[in-house]
């Protein structure tokens, strides 16, 4: 089990680069979209019809050395995907992008997100033959759009009809010999959005920052339940499936977590986002102390709204080491506690003899967060008070976040903020209202999903089963077809 959060994915595809090869420019886009997944990465390049592509597992950097992007070839058109697994596991089949090969020519998809009606859908295609090479849901999603595409004239038709069926959050990008097709779930649970480089190529990316990487202009968001279909004649927008604003629901946690600080997400800056969290939080849990200090990297945008809204004097409590791999991977605890101690190290100058507020962005099973405050009472804290810029996790999430079952989130442990106070060791704990939570991506013109928080879903999900049985990665899909059907 994990002791912090992870999301599923980032993508990013081009269409028509003249001025170098697509390979590189993927490439550059994926490591700006690292923080989305670590676990593998992958390329596919097409060259006027012809694929070729290269995946494997671990960092960007890691997977494509200069001779393998070269060996990619320069190509007109590619999509690139950076994966952390929730739905699929580790296995080496599950990295994207998937290339199939059919009838009617090459297709390769990336995915980002989580299929709640995933197993359904596979059932359906092994009991009329079909063999599946992974467990991910996202050849599901593949599968679906090449049965379609033999019965439909076009492959944004085939699209079209699988978003009929599919359900749960997915943001793709489909690459065919002559086209590029990006299309978004209509409640939109993950983000996906377009731009354009300074010679013409259009680009599509889970986050703005990759398109600033590559020296690209943002164009606008790709709208929940839109399909953007991208070719030489130009951009078309299929808006079948798409619903009221207003009945949209991109998780809130790219904001207060997942994206990176310098994207734009549905018309909100997600820095600005975490400023205002710090600012809710400092209204509705104050507390006299003598410094606000956040916790790398996404507690750091929190604590300075903290320390602006309350005047409370910011600081750099923690160095975080840039170099170290995630801690929750070691084996056993005592590895896990030193991989901690690797990671941060406290400004002992700093904390000692200090009343500290520390921000961070969540509290999953507690065990991370303690030892973290063990660190500053270490470096001499004379009072430490954490403040977490989300509510307490009381519920599973079903569409890409890999959030634990309810057996142990710590809020689900203990039925009271005072009782994981103690657990932590922290002085004072207070969370973020689900209310606030709402109000801090200001400018976005999209609704929320916050039912990790709240157990509200936007839509329906599985109930007969735990999370932590839906998702054992869903290796033997065979095992959940009778509780999901």
């Amino acid at each position: 089990m994990f002791n912090s959060l992870h999301e599923e994915c980032g993508v990013f595809g081009i269409f028509e680069n003249k001025t170098a090869p697509v390979s590189q420019t993927v490439y550059l886009a994926l490591y700006a979209l690292q923080h989305r997944g670590q676990e593998a990465c992958g390329i596919a390049v097409n060259d006027d019809g012809v694929f070729s592509h290269f995946k494997g597992g671990g960092l960007v950097p890691d997977v494509f050395y200069a001779e393998k992007l070269q060996s990619l070839g320069k190509g007109n058109m590619a999509i690139g995907h950076v994966r952390y697994s929730t739905t699929g596991g580790k296995d080496m089949g599950n990295i994207q992008p998937l290339v199939i090969r059919h009838i009617k020519g090459n297709l390769a998809l990336c995915h980002n997100g989580n299929l709640v009606n995933a197993p359904s859908i596979r059932k359906e295609f092994e009991l009329a033959g079909g063999i599946f090479h992974g467990t991910s849901d996202t050849e599901a999603i593949a599968y679906s759009i090449v049965s379609n595409r033999l019965k439909c004239k076009t492959t944004e038709e085939a699209v079209e009809k699988t978003m009929d069926v599919i359900k749960g959050a997915y943001s793709c990008i489909v690459m065919t010999a002559t086209k590029m097709i990006a299309f978004r779930d209509p409640n939109g649970f993950r983000p996906l959005c377009i731009g354009k480089t300074a010679d013409g190529a259009i680009c599509v990316s889970s986050e703005s920052c990759a398109i600033d990487t590559i020296g690209g202009e943002f164009v606008r968001d790709v709208l929940p339940g839109e399909i953007v279909v991208i070719s030489n004649e130009g951009i078309k927008s299929i808006k079948t499936h798409c619903a009221d604003k207003n009945n949209s629901s991109i998780c809130v946690f790219e904001y207060i977590y997942f994206a990176r600080p310098d994207s734009v997400i549905d018309g909100a800056s997600v820095q600005h986002a975490r400023m205002r969290a710090g600012r809710f939080l400092a209204q509705e849990h104050p507390v006299d102390a003598d410094i606000v200090i956040g916790v790398p990297d996404s507690g750091l945008d929190a604590a300075l709204g903290y320390s602006q809204e309350s005047g409370i004097p910011y600081g750099i409590g923690f160095i975080k080491n840039r170099y170290i791999g995630r801690s929750f991977i070691q084996p056993s605890q005592e590895q896990r506690e030193d991989a901690v101690k690797i990671k941060l190290n406290v400004i002992k100058e700093i904390i000692a003899d200090k009343r500290v507020i520390m921000i961070d962005d969540s509290i999953v099973r507690g065990t991370t967060c303690a030892r973290i405050v063990k660190l500053l009472r270490e470096a001499g804290a004379k009072e430490v008070h954490m403040r977490v810029s989300a509510p307490p996790f009381k519920h599973p999430c079903y569409f890409g976040t890999d959030i634990d079952s309810r057996d142990y989130l710590i809020a689900c442990k203990y039925n009271t903020v005072e009782k994981i106070a103690n657990v932590i060791g922290v002085d004072s704990l207070g969370y973020l209202s689900a209310e606030a939570t709402k109000e801090i991506a200001e400018g976005a013109y999209v609704g929320f999903c916050d039912g990790c928080f709240t157990g509200d879903y936007p839509i329906a999900v599985p109930k007969q089963i735990s999370k932590n049985k839906f998702d054992q990665k869903l290796g033997n899909f065979s095992n959940y077809y009778q509780v999901l059907d």
